[in-house]
This record gives structure tokens, sequence and C-alpha cells, in this order.
């Protein structure tokens, strides 16, 4: 893992938190609904953009997977992109939204970076490197490294979801709903704020049924350097299997168990 791949995630971050700050609450902003009727933007769009122009003149030869505009390249290295993940979120001037930008290369997760700028709020980590949370307001900037959480049961355990309404679909609201009542207590955040939540400490464990893989791969570096563990619900691989189950790890039996 490089530093300097660290470092261009944060100049990455800068140019979308510049562009999706300008259009968040714009009175002109365009909105479209796609083939999967899920919203998209005029700054999603911008800011793919933005990156995928910046990426191409730090890295040529490197590949790029994005929501809005698709895969390109072949390379090992590969730049997986959500321009702003919580759309919905974002046309209707919600702050829950961000860019996430994720290094994957030879198969594995090695830099993370989520970019939150309506909350103030910037997540980012790689591989040997440890993760951190660095928050802004005004000229006041903190940095802190992130730790899971010690909570070791179930019953003492705090979870964020997205919706119950997506385990409807998957089939699988009668294990929800068991986990559900064994938890301590249990909040439906949404996107990516109840992962790093669970990387923070905050919470305790996350999941949701029913994600693209750019909506997970920037989160698995960050939530992993915190101590955290990161599967699908059968205990595979989030990225292949396409669901994310996100622990201190000393709740992950304990919830798989209850899936499978």
């Amino acid at each position: 893992m490089s530093a300097q791949d660290l470092e261009f995630t944060h100049k990455l971050a800068d140019a979308a938190d510049k562009i999706s700050m300008a259009r968040f609450g714009a009175i002109d902003l365009k909105i479209e609904t796609k083939p999967d009727f899920t919203p998209v933007s005029d700054a999603d769009k911008s800011v793919e953009e933005e990156l995928r122009t910046l990426i191409g003149k730090y890295a040529p030869s490197d590949s790029i997977i994005g929501e809005e505009f698709g895969h390109d390249g072949s390379s090992n290295r590969e730049w997986i992109l959500d321009p702003i993940d919580g759309t919905k979120n974002f046309v209707r001037g919600v702050p829950f939204w961000g860019t996430l930008i994720g290094l994957r290369v030879d198969g594995e997760m090695t830099t993370g970076m989520v970019s939150a700028p309506a909350l103030g709020r910037r997540w980012f980590g790689a591989t040997g490197l440890g993760s951190f949370l660095q928050t802004k307001t005004n000229s006041f900037q903190s940095e802190r490294k992130l730790q899971v959480s010690k909570v070791s049961k179930l019953e003492d355990a705090y979870l964020g979801y997205s919706s119950q309404d997506s385990w409807n679909v998957k089939s699988q609201e009668q294990e929800f709903e068991k986990l559900l009542k064994r938890v301590w207590r249990a909040r439906g955040f949404g996107d990516f704020f109840i992962h790093m939540m669970v990387a923070e400490g905050s919470l305790d464990l996350s999941m949701e049924p029913s994600l693209a893989i750019w909506d997970m791969a920037a989160l698995i570096p960050i939530i992993k350097e915190a101590g955290g563990k990161v599967t699908s619900l059968s205990g595979g691989d989030s990225l292949v299997e396409k669901s994310m189950v996100v622990t201190n790890g000393l709740l992950h039996d304990q919830t798989i168990k209850l899936f499978n």
C-alpha cells in the first residue's frame, strides 16, 4: 500500500467536495431517474467526471469503475467510485451523503476515502496505515484514529441499517426481525454513515442486504483498519455477493449465524 495513493484520495475528495457542495441545495439542480428507478443529479455526473479526469492524470494506466459511467481499463489497480452515495438525501437537502473513493490492487481493497462535506466529516484509511476521522467545523479541524467498540453481546449492541423494506425484497425479513429483537438498540440511518459509525465505535454492527460494488469498496479498508470485520450475509466476500455485514469483530459470528 502506498501512502502516496492515500494522499491522492484527499485531493480527489477535495475536488469532489467543491463540486458537490456548490450543487447541494441549488434551485437549478437537474435530477433524472435511472433505469433502476434511482435518482441521479447533475452533481453525481460532474463529480465522477472530475474524479476520472484527475485519476487519468495521476495514474493513466489504472482502471476505473464508477456508478455513473461504468468500467474502463483492465489494470490490476482499480479505482472504484461512488460520486454521491445517498443521492436521495442529496436531492432533498438532507446532509447525509458523501463521495466514496476506493482503490483495489490485485483484488484487495487497499485504500478507502469517504468524504461527507455537508456533515464536515471525512473518513479514510489504507492497509497498514490505520484509519482516521477528520472533522471540520468552520476554521477548526481535528483528526483521530478510528477504533471499533468492544461490545461482545448482541443484547448490548447498537445496530445500524438502511430500511426494513430492503429486507422484505431479499425475503429475509424474519431473520432481520430476530436480530432487531436481540439487539439493545437499532436505528435506520442508512447508506455509508452506518458503516462508518461502526468504524468509529459509535455503533457495534451494521448491515445491508443488497449493495453495488461502489457502495462498499471504499468502506472496507477503513473498517478493517479500525479493527472491524466485513463480510456478506453468508460470511463470504461482500463485493462478490453484494451484501454487507459490518461488525466490531466480536459480534460477527453471532450475527452471521442468525442469517444462516
